[in-house]
């Protein structure tokens, strides 16, 4: 039995995935294709109605309160030796101080104090950002973690519900770290809540890998939360148009089009990806943050910085974007 479809009958023994085997069924474990028990095929590409929003390459505009953005953030290669140095730390700061949320990627260290000093550094401006991290994963000796990184005072994470996705079979060389969060201002009952999954596939295994991640978003969908908003965010590898499987999902749609989001502005290989469908909340802005132009940096010091920009996305602070609207809540709290 592949280790994915393990994935689905774990979540369908908690209940979250019970609606899932209902309307679908397995067809070829090799592709691990989904078709309807209907009949029809599940993998459309799907296009919003009335979808409309702006891509923007600056730095993005002072927000209004009832609007939070999320962003993704490949570090590249964050260890030892970008930590120790005190411009490339401050200026990874001061970008990271404009998202409420930071899906973060590549950090490469056997120390474990070079993402706290990195958060001391954005609090050293008089905020309130905290973090948590994955486990090292990795089939070599150059493992890497995730992490989320958060303003404490506008989102709240539930860290009793924070895991790596299982992958027994090994189809994924690092398994996306899964976490659950809520924004903090309006009731609770009303705040818009969300699930990230933070992705980095292997550039040597792109085209596998986005095939497996399709299945990946489906079965974490129906992981017994309760939760419709799941969003996708990444170090893909790939453009918007170049998705595999992953990009056939029905409702999913990315927050970048046509864009470049490596320094050197070659290639688009990161993005945020969610249900146009279900996740109403989005504002229709997104774009990516060109570090370079705004700070007015030469290419080397850039890259000191990142081969990758920053991605990010705009989404309001209300359940289905207005209030009045009842979040679902999560099956165990524990939110700090």
């Amino acid at each position: 039995m592949r280790g994915v479809l393990k994935i689905v009958l774990v979540a369908a023994a908690i209940g979250g995935g019970w609606w899932f085997l209902q309307q679908y069924e397995i067809q070829g474990l090799k592709n691990l294709r989904l078709t309807k028990r209907d009949g029809s095929t599940s993998n459309f590409p799907w296009q919003a109605p009335n979808a409309v929003w702006t891509a923007e390459t600056d730095v993005p505009v002072e927000r209004a309160s009832d609007t939070i953005r999320i962003a993704t953030f490949n570090l590249q290669v964050y260890g030892r030796t970008k930590a120790d140095k005190p411009h490339v730390v401050d200026l990874l700061s001061r970008v990271m101080r404009q998202f409420d949320v930071i899906a973060v990627q590549e950090i490469r260290a056997l120390d474990q104090d070079v993402l706290p000093r990195l958060v001391d550094q954005i609090n050293a401006a008089g905020r309130q950002y905290d973090y948590v991290i994955g486990p090292r994963l990795g089939r070599t000796d150059n493992k890497e973690q995730y992490a989320f990184i958060f303003d404490r005072a506008s989102v709240e994470i539930d860290r009793f519900q924070l895991y790596t996705v299982d992958d027994p079979d090994d189809l994924l060389h690092r398994e996306p770290l899964v976490g659950w969060f809520r924004v903090r201002g309006p009731a609770a009952q009303e705040a818009f809540t969300f699930t990230l999954v933070n992705i980095h596939t292997d550039p040597d295994e792109v085209r596998q890998e986005l095939d497996v991640l399709d299945d990946v978003f489906r079965f974490v969908l129906g992981d017994g939360r309760q939760e419709d908003d799941l969003i996708m965010l990444g170090d893909f590898n790939a453009d918007d148009r170049h998705l595999g499987q992953l990009g056939l999902v029905s409702e999913l749609m990315p927050a970048i089009r046509a864009l470049p989001t490596t320094t050197r502005g070659t290639e688009q290989y990161d993005n945020i990806l969610f249900s146009g469908l279900a996740t109403t909340e989005f504002t229709g802005r997104a774009g990516v943050l060109d570090f370079l132009r705004e700070y007015n940096l030469t290419m080397e010091q850039a890259l000191e910085i990142s081969d990758h920009l920053p991605v990010w996305a705009e989404f309001t602070v209300y359940e289905g974007g207005q209030p009045g609207r009842v979040a679902a809540q999560p099956l165990v709290s524990g939110s700090r």
